[in-house]
């Protein structure tokens, strides 16, 4: 049996002692004004047991950790179409970069990095009928929780300042690739991105992704296939250009975002999601990196 709660503990005490804690994204404004020294960790197991430490129940934009959502609920309403619009290959590349694109006719590399995520987004606005409120649903009803929320804020200041956004979506718009305008789908990639979840809330979230599709509230959203896609994709490209050493390091798969926050998860044992806002050079949580590493040595416990 392993006591989640005494290594998490210990995983917190060890933050606060860390001198490099990383930069915190400053291209994103809003996200500027957020303490360097907040960390949280939090851990759900397959029994629903949960156990936290630090600023867990803490709430921060969880930026791109939401293009697994948007990829699971675009997966579910049109299953394998989806590959025919977006590849599942690792692109090597920073996760804004735009030279893949053009030289692979407007397909992305995955649907992760940002082209890739615009396509699922492009997904979602040709079907639903209220794509922001319905996505907000969607994430609400995995977690179990009804006051997970957008930050206004922070999707207005994506939008003054996603310039690179905007280039990727008229892209894809000439090679057409992006169906609906390109105000419309930056519109809900704006809003997904500044979801503001804790990390307690994202763990629930992504329990779906441990336990075979099935959410906290017993409700299948996913098949068993669906669910081992997601779960490679996320190995191979949730950490864009350093995937590779979260795979060497930490040994699951996982999620990162410029707000702080990493999520991962070992099928049928335990979903974990980390906070914190400094970021290192690759821009991945640099304490949270570390913590998820401390965290697989001393339980043992990788897919590997």
């Amino acid at each position: 049996m392993v006591d989640y709660q005494t290594i998490i503990d210990k995983i917190v005490t060890n933050s606060k002692e860390a001198t490099d804690r990383g930069v915190i994204a400053s291209y994103i404004p809003e996200l500027a004004n957020i303490s360097l020294h907040k960390f949280g960790i939090h851990i759900i197991d397959a029994n629903q047991k949960s156990y936290s430490a630090g600023e867990a129940l803490e709430g921060f934009s969880i930026q791109s950790i939401s293009k697994v959502l948007a990829l699971a609920f675009s997966f579910s309403l049109v299953g394998d179409e989806l590959w025919k619009r977006v590849d599942v290959e690792p692109s090597g590349d920073p996760f804004n970069h735009l030279s893949l694109l053009e030289q692979e006719n407007g397909i992305p590399r995955n649907p992760f990095i940002n082209a890739g995520a615009l396509v699922i987004a492009d997904v979602l606005v040709s079907h639903l009928e209220n794509p922001k409120e319905e996505f907000l649903r969607f994430v609400q009803e995995l977690a179990n929780d009804s006051s997970i929320r957008y930050n206004e804020k922070v999707a207005l200041s994506e939008k003054r300042t996603g310039f690179k956004n905007y280039a990727a979506a008229n892209l894809l718009k000439s090679y057409g690739n992006l169906h609906n305008d390109v105000e419309s789908v930056l519109d809900l990639y704006f809003y997904q991105c500044s979801l503001e979840m804790n990390c307690k809330q994202l763990t629930d979230a992504f329990y779906i992704f441990m336990n075979h599709g099935t959410c906290l509230r017993e409700k299948s959203y996913l098949n068993l296939t669906q669910v081992k896609r997601i779960n490679a994709l996320m190995l191979t490209c949730g950490f864009y250009d350093e995937a590779g050493e979260f795979a060497f390091e930490v040994g699951l798969p996982g999620k990162s975002g410029v707000g702080g926050g990493i999520v991962a998860l070992l099928p049928n044992t335990y979903c974990v999601a980390t906070w914190s806002p400094g970021l290192n050079p690759k821009g991945n949580s640099k304490l949270g990196m570390a913590a998820l590493e401390e965290l697989t040595t001393k339980t043992g416990h990788s897919i590997f």
